[in-house]
């Protein structure tokens, strides 16, 4: 407990560096990778991480020292001419977008991985602690660093702000932004540009081999929580600035933990759990609405069936027995159990000597669920022109979801029709 009081003091300076500045560098990376999330070009970040690595050696052969600013402007130039490259070969060639992502992608980290050996082997005393690029090392971090990265993050999150209608629309629907007159190829440049620049950023912190994970996790995390830009904007900056801060405490209560891989495990945890639990869109959610349809359907299907034995029999109130609704539809006999003792608790049914009887709110709950049924296969054969033996299957599924005032719509169109395609009655 002490240490927790101790680092969110934040008396020390040092945490004060390295916990400013991944909270810096995991927010501004997060907004910009929504718009590269939204492109569908999330792969695009992973080539731009792996080509910065030659520009950073480059601008240290260079200049021959590591001044940070330095070393971005390297890295951001190299980034650049990668994007560049995968635009112009995508686009001088047959070559498939994610084919010349790895090749960009190989071919640039190859040429740094060249250069970093040769800069190791070189004998600069200067060149120490040059490495961190590949894997990063935010405990690294020192106030000249937090400025330089502080400046690209404000920067970063300016330029969102101001071209945020823009890049909106860029995301969506690019035709008709040109239809409109917007500069798309400008936006688009800008938009490459700012990816870059949040890739140039994170590198110190996570690594060339990470930052991907930093600039598109955040998104994906968001993206599943709401459907609104502008909110999703915000969760993923929360989400990686968190992730900031999280991983520079478990980084400071164990020392020999490196601070990027724990930020990229943290915001992957948060990731995973949105991927399972967000209302809506998580995997819990869709299993559980999944079940309620299921659920839904066995009881009108088990509503629907005691209403058409009724009318075999001139009167839907009439009893009937278990062993009987099995024969006349092929249901589990354990889910058909379930079904009607659900059905009976809500008092749409109940349970006589005899047999299974619809109440009158199961009768008319049944009824509608026949009608739409009718109503649906008629349609399928006057407008579809449909013959009327295939029209029963996609009847069985539609009447499930047809709303009262698609019903009501449906009436009207067809003339409130009496009879359906077999010549039953419609109820």
């Amino acid at each position: 407990m002490n240490e927790f009081f101790e680092f969110f003091s934040f008396a020390d300076a040092n945490v004060r560096y390295v916990t400013l500045g991944s909270v810096l560098l995991a927010g501004s990376s997060a907004v910009v990778g929504c718009f590269t999330l939204l492109r569908k070009r999330a792969l695009v970040g992973d080539a731009v991480a792996h080509a910065v690595l030659p520009g950073v050696c480059l601008a240290f052969i260079l200049s021959g020292t590591k001044n940070p600013f330095i070393l971005l402007l390297g890295a951001f130039i190299t980034g650049w001419i990668s994007l560049l490259t995968i635009d112009f070969i995508t686009s001088r060639s047959r070559i498939k977008e994610d084919t010349a992502i790895g090749l960009v992608l190989s071919v640039f980290f190859g040429i740094g991985i060249l250069l970093l050996t040769a800069i190791q082997h070189s004998g600069n005393a200067a060149q120490s602690g040059l490495d961190k690029f590949l894997f990063g090392k935010a405990a690294s971090l020192v106030g000249e660093d937090l400025i330089a990265f502080s400046l690209v993050a404000v920067l970063l999150l300016v330029a969102t702000l101001l071209f945020y209608k823009e890049l909106t629309l860029l995301c969506f629907d690019q035709a008709y932004a040109k239809t409109i007159g917007y500069p798309v190829r400008a936006l688009e440049l800008l938009l490459t540009t700012l990816t870059v620049f949040a890739v140039v950023v994170g590198i110190q912190a996570v690594g060339v081999v990470l930052m991907a994970a930093m600039l598109i996790t955040p998104a994906a995390a968001a993206r599943f929580w709401t459907d609104r830009l502008s909110l999703m904007l915000v969760l993923a900056a929360l989400i990686g600035a968190f992730s900031g801060v999280a991983g520079a405490y478990v980084s400071y209560t164990a020392p020999a933990m490196p601070t990027g891989p724990w930020i990229v495990l943290i915001v992957s945890m948060i990731a995973i759990l949105s991927f399972a639990f967000a209302p809506g869109k998580g995997w819990v959610s869709r299993l559980l609405r999944q079940r309620r349809n299921k659920t839904l359907i066995l009881e009108e299907n088990l509503l629907k069936l005691l209403y058409q034995l009724g009318e075999q029999r001139q009167g839907t109130l009439a009893p009937h027995t278990f062993q009987e609704i099995l024969e006349r539809r092929a249901i589990p006999k354990k889910q058909a159990a379930a079904g009607l003792r659900k059905l009976k608790n809500q008092g749409y049914l109940m349970k006589t000597p005899e047999g299974w009887l619809l109440t009158g709110q199961g009768q008319r709950r049944g009824e509608r669920v026949v009608r739409l049924h009718r109503l649906w296969e008629l349609y399928l054969t006057q407008y579809l022109h449909l013959a009327s033996d295939h029209v029963h299957e996609d009847a069985e599924t539609i009447e499930h979801i047809i709303t009262p005032e698609l019903e009501q719509k449906l009436m009207e169109e067809l003339g409130f029709p009496v009879l359906d395609p077999h010549s039953a009655r419609i109820p």
